[in-house]
């Protein structure tokens, strides 16, 4: 059992290095454009991509957790 729980220990400790790093990095890229100029450019470039990941996010919110079914009629 404790060799189970270091390991999910493990698995967690990984997950948020990763998400730390991702954060880091997009962080970076955000200020290298801001020093460039660039920023609303990419703001702009990158608001449609960002409205449809919200309105196909707030779709699969709506229709509740047993409406997301796999091909095949399986969940």
């Amino acid at each position: 059992m404790e060799t189970y729980l270091n390991l999910m220990l493990i698995r967690f400790a990984l997950i948020v290095g990763a998400v730390v790093v991702l954060a880091l990095l997009a962080f970076a890229a955000a200020l290298v454009l801001k020093r460039r100029g660039r920023l609303g450019e990419a703001r702009h470039l990158a608001e449609p991509a960002a409205r449809a990941a919200l309105r196909a996010a707030a779709r699969r919110f709506e229709a509740g957790p047993g409406s997301a079914r796999r091909p095949g009629g399986r969940r």
